[in-house]
């Protein structure tokens, strides 16, 4: 484990991300870039890692800015780009440890909003790419008063809470949710007006980049997802520019994917993507 730090001209200039990094007995086939979703961590993608590491896969994630063992603040950010800067970090770090390897991209909810955008910019540093639960599209189309209202409070009041996630939506699977609920790294106080305003603004972003995206893409959704509209990997597959693109919706399955009871067969379809776009000769 080790940190990144933002740069000047960052929006969270100095700020220390912690990285967590698993890696494959031998070398790596390929280096995957994890972005988590809103209000969690990386820690919790262990058992993805297994998955990944156990096909030749190493995986390096962040705690996003204000997320986990990371500088910032819970609920607020300064400007949307902080995520994606901390990525670019990120990647600049797998470049130096691992000059040459091919390189994925797996990003969860508002980390496959963060990767979306991050495709847009440097969609070249990556041979594919596989987004879960990706929020993209909102549930209900915000009206005008909406829109306005968060950018009043954003300038404001930006760190006035004003929604909370339902963690109920997280899996089917009690388990899942009481572990999400007691985890100390998991903040479940309310989004606040700034980081509501930037979500919107970085979906809108989103949606108008996406045609520029054409490399390989995998979008994974939970059809019973409450949390992330499955319109989001829809609205993705249906415009990036991407030849090679795949959408799966699993029926039933709710917004965290990977910890659903299927997860088995969701995890392999994933790993399956990934090795068929990947060359076997490719480990350095």
């Amino acid at each position: 484990m080790s940190a990144v730090i933002l740069p000047a001209g960052s929006a969270g200039a100095g700020a220390k991300l912690h990285v967590t990094r698993w890696l494959p007995e031998g070398p790596p086939r390929a280096i995957m870039l994890l972005a988590h979703g809103y209000a969690e961590h990386a820690g919790r993608y262990g058992h993805v890692a297994k998955r990944l590491t156990d096909a030749g896969y190493a995986v390096y994630a962040i705690d996003h800015w204000g997320h986990g063992r990371s500088d910032g603040i819970p609920g607020f950010v300064p400007r949307f780009s902080v995520f994606t800067d901390g990525m670019a970090e990120l990647l600049a770090l797998v470049e130096v440890n691992h000059p040459g390897a091919p390189r994925l991209l797996l990003g969860h909810s508002m980390g496959g909003l963060i990767g979306t955008l991050f495709l847009i910019e440097r969609q070249q540093a990556f041979v594919a790419a596989a987004l879960s639960g990706p929020a993209i599209v909102p549930g209900a189309p915000p009206s005008r008063f909406t829109i306005w209202i968060s950018r009043f409070l954003s300038r404001f009041f930006p760190r006035l809470g004003v929604l909370a996630l339902d963690a109920n939506g997280v899996s089917r699977d009690p388990a899942v949710v009481a572990a999400y609920l007691a985890d100390p790294l998991v903040y479940t106080g309310k989004v606040g007006a700034r980081l509501g305003k930037e979500f919107m603004d970085a979906m809108a972003a989103a949606q108008a980049g996406a045609p520029k995206i054409a490399l390989p893409i995998l979008l994974q959704h939970g059809e019973g997802d409450s949390l992330a509209s499955v319109e989001g990997s829809q609205y993705l597959f249906d415009h990036v520019s991407s030849a090679d693109k795949l959408l799966k919706i699993y029926p039933g399955l709710f917004h965290e994917i990977y910890n659903e009871p299927e997860q088995g067969a969701v995890l392999g379809d994933l790993v399956g993507w990934f090795d068929a776009h990947v060359k076997p000769e490719a480990a350095t």
